[in-house]
């Protein structure tokens, strides 16, 4: 494991907003993470948007951004820490639930314009799984945050993991936000201290610490390779 020397707490005052979401993604990979349109959409309309296709959209700053098709790995990462968060969470009778990519969570970004994540992996209570499964499965802004949310990296993504989503998930004051990224080969866990991230690293063999799942017993090799 290896503990950064850097945390939100140190570059707080340096977060200024972009003009929009795509300034944070280098130019040579903007055609793998597309604007699909310069409209802008309300989050109702967001939410009611269907182009026929079966392309799922983030909201960011009102506009649709098409979420890039995954690689085998990423989709199997997804799913071996959904299953591995559940047999957390069955062990010690914790009745959380933990679910891939169906749970929408509003941000708090500044400006005018609603901005909508959904992430790759979110754990939350039980409560308020049965309150998502009989309405839209969204995490509203005045909504409890989820327990821990994950983002797993690919090129596409991977300033907007690192960056955007860690200043507003910080913001939504979730305890605890894993980025696992199988391009650098390592998991970062982000943990909520005095309002502001804290920030660890976990390479190889090193077993991962997680504040909410205490006696996980999963290293960054076993995540970064979905338990192969």
């Amino acid at each position: 494991m290896r503990w950064c020397y850097w945390s939100d707490r140190k570059t707080h005052q340096d977060r200024d907003k972009p003009d929009s979401i795509i300034d944070l993604i280098p130019a040579s990979r903007r055609g793998l993470l597309m604007t699909v349109t310069t409209k802008r959409f309300t989050f109702e309309e967001y939410l009611a948007y269907d182009d026929g296709t079966d392309t799922r959209y983030e909201l960011v700053d009102g506009e649709l951004i098409a979420m890039a098709v995954s690689s085998g790995l990423h989709g199997e990462i997804m799913h071996f820490l959904e299953q591995g968060f559940e047999a957390e969470i069955q062990r010690p009778a914790l009745g959380w639930i933990a679910r891939k990519a169906v749970i929408s969570l509003r941000s708090p970004r500044s400006g005018r314009w609603d901005t909508a994540r959904i992430p790759d992996v979110v754990v939350i209570p039980p409560e308020q799984w049965k309150a998502l499964r009989v309405r839209e499965a969204v995490i509203e802004l005045n909504d409890p945050a989820p327990l821990l949310v994950v983002e797993v990296v690919s090129e596409s993504t991977k300033t907007v993991d690192y960056r955007a989503k860690r200043v507003e998930y910080n913001g939504r004051d979730i305890p605890e936000y894993w980025i696992v990224d199988p391009l650098d080969q390592k998991v970062t866990v982000c943990t909520l201290v005095e309002g502001l991230y804290d920030v660890a690293e976990f390479t190889g063999a090193d077993p991962i610490h997680s504040p909410t799942f205490s006696e996980l017993a999963l290293t960054a090799h076993q995540v970064l390779t979905a338990g192969e």
